[in-house]
């Protein structure tokens, strides 16, 4: 004979929808199970009263847990029956840090790795915190709450980083930001301008092609022959790309590859904006030591050259141009500067085909939000004014 039902539920349409949509959303499959058995435990949905054996076999479960259940649900409510009751002593049980836990074990990740150590590891975090808390975490745990803030001990980028309250900075920044913003002019074409250095590198062996089944082996053995250099203009408005590969990087090669700009690219511009970085040979004077002075002031004459600040190479849209030729054609090992230069030759001449225009979409508004640490306290400076024109009134 079944055992009478000593805990009955009756849903209505709202609990029974609200049970439902826990149950697709549910994280577990102890919380998955338990809303399934109220679910079928609802006596809207039978004819008649079921036993907790016709519950228990529609859910999958024991008698057992189908009574554990709906006692827990009619005594304690719904969160209660679909949460499983652990010690706190237990290690399952810590998995679940507190606010106070994890941010302290959040600091401990973004400081400095103990000596002798590249970063922090989930061993080295649980076993720090036994130090900074009462009790240690396992390393679950500490993954999970690195998991749950996005932060990665093991990874680390490599970024131009500005100097904070930097006037110098700011200003020159916004200049290349309200440029870019500049619509088209052909008579005032915008060009960018940036350089690479590439290790020109030969096979010691020759690579196994790749096969079905089996990618291509290159030996990690190979040939230096040297380096050169790669100079790069793009023009953001059209995305025209060209570029050069010279074996040195001196001032006379950058002025050679201006005058190409100023003669050859653009020969008809009234005049030509140019952005790049203040490397030494990236001068007007390179222009002087590399022609007579009516060439050199003729070539000049035809630039507005704005300079990025420093460390902030980001702000020169020729580092795209780069990265594009880098990704495309350069990621391989080329053996000599004949071959770059044809290599080059043959991925210009497809780009250029269907060039791409560069849509740069952070303007000085976003600038002046995301990088405020960047920018000069006003006050500061006054204030600084105010007491040096104090101290000359009382001398």
């Amino acid at each position: 004979m079944a055992r009478p039902r000593e805990y009955r539920l009756s849903l209505s349409n709202s609990e029974r929808k609200k049970v439902k949509k826990l149950q697709k959303r549910a994280a577990s499959d102890y919380a998955r199970v338990r809303y399934g058995i109220i679910l079928h435990a609802d006596e809207n949905t039978w004819d008649g009263v079921p036993t907790y054996k016709q519950i228990a076999d529609c859910a999958g479960v024991s008698v057992p847990t189908v009574i554990d259940t709906l006692r827990d649900y009619t005594e304690n409510g719904l969160a209660s029956a679909t949460t499983p009751a652990r010690s706190p002593a237990s290690d399952t049980a810590r998995l679940k840090a507190t606010g106070d836990v994890e941010a302290k074990i959040v600091a401990k990740a973004c400081s400095k790795a103990p000596g002798g150590r590249a970063n922090w590891t989930m061993t080295l975090l649980s076993d720090e915190s036994a130090v900074i808390l009462e009790t240690p975490l396992s390393r679950s745990t500490v993954c999970r709450i690195l998991q749950r803030n996005e932060i990665h001990p093991h990874l680390s980028e490599y970024w131009c980083i500005p100097p904070e309250d930097d006037a110098d900075f700011v200003a020159n920044m916004e200049d290349i930001l309200d440029l870019y913003q500049m619509p088209y002019d052909p008579r005032r074409p915008l060009w960018c301008m940036d350089e690479k250095p590439y290790q020109l590198l030969g096979e010691s062996r020759e690579p196994i092609p790749m096969r079905p089944g089996d990618a291509k082996k290159i030996d990690s053995e190979y040939v230096r022959n040297g380096t050169a250099s790669i100079f790069c203009f793009i023009q953001p408005h059209t995305g025209k790309i060209f570029h050069f590969a010279e074996e040195t990087r001196t001032a006379v090669d950058w002025a050679e590859k201006i005058r190409y700009l100023v003669d050859e690219a653009e020969p008809d511009a009234e005049k030509i904006i140019l952005v790049m970085d203040n490397l030494n040979t990236h001068a007007i004077a390179s222009l002087y030591k590399a022609f007579p002075p009516e060439e050199a002031r003729r070539i000049a004459r035809k630039l507005d050259i704005h300079y990025t600040p420093k460390h902030g190479s980001w702000l020169d849209i020729a580092e795209i141009g780069i990265n594009i030729i880098t990704r495309e054609c350069l990621d391989r090992r080329i053996e000599n500067i004949n071959v770059l230069r044809n290599e080059l030759k043959e991925w210009n001449d497809a780009y250029d085909q269907n060039p791409s225009p560069i849509n740069w979409q952070f303007t000085t508004a976003d600038a002046r939000i995301k990088l405020r640490r960047l920018y000069p306290d006003i006050s500061k400076f006054r204030e600084e004014r105010d007491s040096r024109r104090l101290t000359k009134q009382s001398a």
